[in-house]
């Protein structure tokens, strides 16, 4: 996702956010571990979305 769409979300719509990332993020790294993934770059990818959100809620509030 991108940071300027991200810039665009409110608090709590980075929060839901993250935290659908994070279950997501769990799900990848179980399916990895039985060896049913499909794409493991997209953990990589995952885990760089998550920082991005943590970064602009850290500005977002900051900025406050």
């Amino acid at each position: 996702m991108k940071p300027s769409e991200l810039r665009a979300l409110t608090v709590e719509e980075l929060k839901q956010k993250e935290q659908d990332m994070r279950k997501e993020l769990f799900n990848l790294k179980f399916r990895l571990a039985t060896g049913e993934i499909e794409n493991p770059m997209r953990i990589n990818t995952l885990r760089k979305d998550i920082a991005r959100v943590l970064t602009i809620m850290t500005e977002k509030s900051v900025s406050k």
